[in-house]
């Protein structure tokens, strides 16, 4: 019996991650974590970008300079925007009560996103936000749809693209491209901050 449950669970997986990730074909992220200059502009991006709102808590920032191949000053001078100490964790100001009124939800923490949901979903994230009216930030996002955030990167992808969608034949419509077609320069800063993720 006990085989059985495994044998049943084992091929229902494929299932249970397409679903997980809304079917939504994940580009290669093609990252390489020992690219240091990639992975310095990655964390460039997401302490201009993404610390604003999204913590890194189990990160300190001596460790990710260390990581990056960075000394602590190169740190507190390229990389730490607040009065923080060089030894302190990467968490945001922004309390949950406010987060939860502003987004409908604290955002996450991203210190383990990419090992929990993998370079791929990120980096599809990254590149699959488009212009949808009937959202609140006036986007979404094919790889999480109805996303309660704004695209914070759209002035580095060049503006909000247009998503050219079909029906998939049982009455649901599927994005299926963008217009534009995402830039190269800004596959580069998706790549990049994945990386760093």
């Amino acid at each position: 019996m006990r085989k059985l449950i495994i044998a049943s669970v084992m091929a229902l997986l494929p299932m249970l991650s397409m679903a997980a990730g809304g079917g939504v074909h994940l580009e290669k992220a093609n990252v390489d974590i020992a690219d240091q200059a990639s992975l310095q502009r990655g964390a460039k991006t997401f302490v201009n970008y993404c610390l604003s709102c999204h913590s890194a808590q189990d990160q300190r920032y001596n460790r990710m300079g260390a990581d990056l191949g960075l000394t602590d000053a190169q740190v507190k001078e390229n990389l730490m925007l607040a009065g923080d100490k060089v030894g302190d964790t990467m968490t945001i100001a922004m309390s949950s009560a406010d987060a939860k009124k502003w987004f409908g939800n604290p955002p996450p923490d991203l210190s383990v996103t990419a090992r929990s949901r993998g370079a791929d979903w990120l980096y599809t994230y990254f590149t699959t936000f488009y212009a949808d009216d009937s959202r609140p930030f006036g986007v979404n996002n094919a790889v999480f749809k109805d996303v309660g955030m704004p695209h914070v990167l759209v002035d580095l992808e060049g503006g909000l693209k247009k998503a050219i969608t079909q029906d998939d034949g049982h009455g649901n419509m599927v994005v299926t491209g963008y217009e534009p077609p995402i830039s190269v320069e800004y596959e580069q800063v998706a790549r990049d901050l994945t990386n760093f993720l």
